[in-house]
């Protein structure tokens, strides 16, 4: 039976389209089909959708392969890559891991939205990172009332309002403030931007909980993972839940979270990994 792999590439980016180009042909000559579409009816058959772009492109992936029930795996072209597995120079041994079938799955949670307009119309849409509620092109801010499972927190004037998963809170929740959470916890973020209030700092939920915004003044936006957007005018209710579908991410290697914090976020780590000399007393008690 051909073992079948869907590969897509980022659009505009030609180093990341000449890349796909050389992988195809490698996976091909190694009996593997490659397919290009990404549409979730033709990646149900794939064992994998191999992404050569950013994180754009990889939740680009992830909007067929959650429907689908395939895992994506990333090899990062873009800026800091926190859903990529792998970087431009590990493709050798990418290609080799995916000959082997030598990868792990993981699971991440998703968020389940739904925006109920004044006249009673239901629209619905999902998200792995996060759900963005922000003020419309023609506001200056609106005002939020939010809540948790049906009792009423706080309302403020604000800009945007993000809900993120653990895996979205190294994304847009963390350039605003949020926790960084390990991607094993399920839970949902919600963290305001450039609220006016006092009480505005970021809450964390279980994944049973059901955050509520409620648009009191102007008009909103609400985006899923930036890329799918749905109009909330004044007096639109937002809903988010745990989603019901997650989405399955290929890793190669079970390399812990801090790790990729460090890598990632080049953050300074000083003393850990440096043996520390035994002192001349504890050398003096070892010999007597």
């Amino acid at each position: 039976m051909t073992r079948r792999i869907t590969l897509i590439s980022h659009p505009e980016r030609q180093d990341a389209i000449e890349t796909a180009g050389v992988v195809s042909s490698h996976l091909t000559d190694l009996g593997f089909e490659v397919g290009t579409d990404c549409t979730p009816e033709a990646v149900v058959d794939s064992e994998l959708i191999l992404v050569i772009g950013g994180d754009g492109t990889i939740l680009r992936a992830a909007e067929s392969g959650r429907p689908a029930g395939v895992p994506v795996l990333g090899i990062n072209y873009g800026h800091v890559g926190f859903l990529s597995e792998a970087d431009p120079d590990d493709i050798p041994q990418v290609i080799q891991q995916i000959v082997d079938g030598n990868w792990l799955v993981t699971t991440r949670m998703t968020l389940d939205v739904s925006v109920t307009l004044p006249d009673g119309t239901v629209h619905t849409d999902w998200a792995l990172n996060e759900t963005a509620i922000e003020k419309d092109a023609n506001s200056q801010m609106f005002e939020a009332s939010i809540g948790v499972d049906g009792r009423e927190l706080s309302s403020f004037k604000v800009d945007t309002v993000v809900c993120s998963t653990a895996t979205g809170s190294t994304a847009y929740n963390f350039s605003a403030g949020g926790p960084v959470v390990w991607p094993n916890v399920e839970c949902i973020v919600m963290t305001p931007i450039a609220a006016h209030a006092l009480f505005t700092r970021p809450l964390v939920v279980g994944p049973d909980s059901t955050l509520e915004l409620h648009v009191l003044e102007d008009n909103a936006r609400v985006w899923c993972d930036g890329r799918r957007m749905i109009y909330a005018p004044c007096g639109s209710v937002v809903r988010v839940v745990r989603g019901e579908a997650p989405v399955l991410l290929a890793r190669l290697n079970d390399s812990p979270f801090s790790g990729r914090l460090v890598t990632k976020f080049q953050l300074p780590v000083k003393g850990w990994r440096v043996q520390v000399p035994e002192s001349k007393t504890d050398i003096d008690r070892s010999e007597s």
